[in-house]
């Protein structure tokens, strides 16, 4: 049998096979080498003590430690406050504090990589604009994304802004959907993530840049 010699540009020791599981083997001892409970922040900040807040202090380490790190996807649940939501205090108020902690303390972290970070928060579903019997909102259209990075175009809002009028509401007390979250997700994956097969990632979806990073 014929093969490429062992001297062909893209070949080590004359198989493309080895060297990419040399590669693969190399990334998982950089991996176990890492460990998030040790990992120590650049400064004094703190990380909020849940799920989230460890989530996002191991996305801060790999990304740091250069094993390719690309995407990263973190949850933190609880937002369903069909009930006792709150305002100021209270349930909602508790969630948004440990969002906004989280963010704070993995971008205050990463403040020498921002260049290369686009962080994305968004929800499944959007809440109701008006309170329901149980003193809490119930599942709804309209929601929001929130974006932090080096390119992102920040420190303004994005989009239009609905409003809360009975006649700029839909349906029984929903905020409109002005903006298609694929249109936000569609522009950071060609200019962050260098992808432009948007047809594939988002098939039937004329995606349109909303323009929120460069």
């Amino acid at each position: 049998m014929r093969g490429q010699p062992a001297s062909a540009p893209g070949f080590v020791g004359g198989d493309p096979v080895s060297a990419i599981g040399r590669e693969t083997l190399a990334t998982f001892q950089a991996l176990q080498a890492l460990d998030p409970l040790v990992y120590r922040p650049t400064t004094d900040l703190v990380y909020p003590e849940i799920d989230f807040g460890l989530g996002l202090k191991q996305v801060a380490m790999l990304i740091k430690a250069e094993v390719g790190l690309e995407v990263a996807a973190l949850d933190l649940g609880g937002w369903d406050t069909h009930f006792a939501q709150g305002g100021s205090q209270g349930l909602m108020a508790s969630l948004l504090a440990q969002l906004a902690g989280g963010l704070a303390a993995f971008y205050t972290d990463l403040h020498d990589y921002t260049d290369r970070l686009t962080a994305v928060v968004m929800t499944e579903f959007g809440r109701r604009a008006r309170e329901n019997g149980s003193l809490g909102t119930d599942h709804g259209h309209g929601g929001l994304l929130l974006l932090l990075g080096g390119h992102v175009l920040g420190g303004v809002v994005h989009g239009l802004w609905p409003g809360l009028a009975d006649g700029q509401l839909i349906g029984p007390g929903d905020l409109a959907v002005t903006t298609d979250y694929r249109d936000v997700l569609g522009e950071i994956c060609l200019k962050r993530l260098n992808n432009p097969s948007l047809e594939a990632i988002f098939p039937g979806c004329p995606v349109q840049f909303p323009g929120i990073c460069r």
